[in-house]
């Protein structure tokens, strides 16, 4: 215990993460978890000591009020994908790739919230979300610090279900387009993938793969070649795609086999760019805190008001409203339409003239600031820090697999804060 502690106060989820700095996690079992494979031995050490930030050692709580909020707010957002007038209207200007559908709903989609005020707030969505097998094997290293730990729950799926539950995701979605139970050959496609930060994930999964009998490779899609009607890696047949690539379109020179594949059906992707063109363009935020244009579609209004609680205000950046939103820059947050990571996000109060004509030039959303939460956190052993934080919540079908949360301070999150990086999220009053 890293603070001093009222043992009578109550242990609620906003006192614990104000309150409580204690460490949470147990690095052995984390050893353990990381390298639960013979061949992922040494994983952990390198994690330590080239991510040094990528795990906190503390937890973060949410309540269960909370966690239901969020639950509504991305089932009302999954109800409107799904149906065919906003299917219509996104698709109309989306690139070509995007109009492919075998079916596929895509696995890991990444709902990012902030508490503002104790209320959750959807900032952002992703639909190749990263993190995930990391997440599950923190969570599973955590343990009680003391008597003043409430129950616990790492809502909403059992821990020892989760691999499961994600095998049978990856197995619906390559049903979804082909007729056997499971593909024989899966490979993970990102570019340079040894050079990516959660590089220690494809790992992971690799190990989860191959654990059921499916080869699974790792590639950058420029390693890709289509021929015979088949995608080839090397000499091997690749059946399936777990696409991790931030080229969301396949628009870059090296995604052209994998393009060509994907468009005749000779393998199966998820997530798709059909996904991503429905739920990750970052101007469906401005529609979808919009009351007046949610009206034009048949959603219940119960969801309609979920969406206007849960979204911040957004506004696309257009010359007609340049004059305003600068005008009102301090409360307002700026994002490329198509960005990823926080690459090229400003706060209002940070912008310089320079960088505002690079956002008029370019396709931006204007998103009204809701400040994050914080977590009182113990960094070294008589130093302690409030950090921010966020929850990313892992998606399937509309319905939550796991929490995350990740710690930072600074503009955004970054895993290069001291005491920050990935924590579990538990549920409690």
């Amino acid at each position: 215990m890293s603070a001093t502690i009222n043992m009578n106060a109550p242990c609620t989820a906003e006192w614990l993460n104000k309150q409580c700095a204690c460490r949470f996690l147990d690095s052995a079992l984390l050893k353990a978890e990381l390298e639960a494979s013979p061949d992922l031995v040494g994983l952990a050490d390198e994690i330590a000591q080239t991510r040094p930030h990528l795990f906190s050692a503390t937890m973060v709580f949410i309540t269960p009020a909370q966690r239901d909020q969020m639950q509504d707010i991305i089932r009302a957002v999954s109800d409107l994908a799904a149906m065919p007038s906003w299917q219509n209207q996104v698709l109309a200007n989306a690139p070509a790739a995007a109009q492919i559908d075998f079916g596929q709903d895509g696995v890991f989609f990444g709902y990012d919230f902030h508490l503002s005020e104790g209320v959750p707030q959807l900032i952002e969505i992703n639909t190749n979300a990263g993190g995930a097998m990391l997440n599950l094997a923190l969570a599973r290293a955590q343990t009680a610090c003391c008597k003043a730990c409430p129950p616990l729950t790492a809502a909403p799926k059992t821990l020892d279900e989760l691999e499961n539950t994600w095998l049978a995701m990856f197995e619906q979605e390559w049903q979804a387009q082909r007729d056997t139970p499971r593909p024989r050959r899966i490979a993970i496609i990102d570019e340079a993938p040894k050079q990516q930060y959660l590089y220690p994930e494809f790992l992971l999964f690799q190990r989860l793969f191959e654990k059921t009998g499916m080869t699974c490779l790792l590639a950058d899609p420029g390693e890709l070649r289509w021929h015979d009607q088949r995608l080839w890696l090397g000499d091997t047949v690749i059946d399936m795609v777990y696409n991790r690539l931030t080229d969301f379109y396949f628009e870059q020179d090296n995604s052209q086999a994998l393009r060509q594949a994907f468009a005749a059906g000779d393998v199966v992707v998820t997530p798709t760019p059909r996904a991503h063109a429905l739920y990750a363009d970052k101007r469906h935020l401005a529609e979808l805190s919009s009351p007046e244009q949610m009206a034009a579609y048949p959603l219940a209004g119960s969801s309609i008001a979920t969406l206007q609680a849960g979204i911040p205000s957004t506004f696309l950046v257009t010359p007609a409203n340049a004059d305003e939103l600068w005008a009102q820059r301090r409360q307002l947050f700026f994002k490329p339409a198509s960005g990823y990571g926080s690459k090229a996000t400003y706060r209002g109060d940070k912008l310089t003239k320079r960088v505002w004509g690079e956002i008029l030039a370019g396709g931006y959303v204007a998103q009204t600031i809701a400040p994050p939460s914080e977590r009182y956190v113990a960094i070294e052993a008589n130093q302690t820090a409030d950090l921010k934080l966020d929850i990313r919540a892992y998606v399937y079908r509309g319905e939550i697999q796991l929490f995350a949360a990740r710690l930072y301070s600074g503009q955004t999150t970054n895993f290069r804060t001291q005491g920050g990086g990935f924590a579990p999220v538990y549920i409690t009053n």
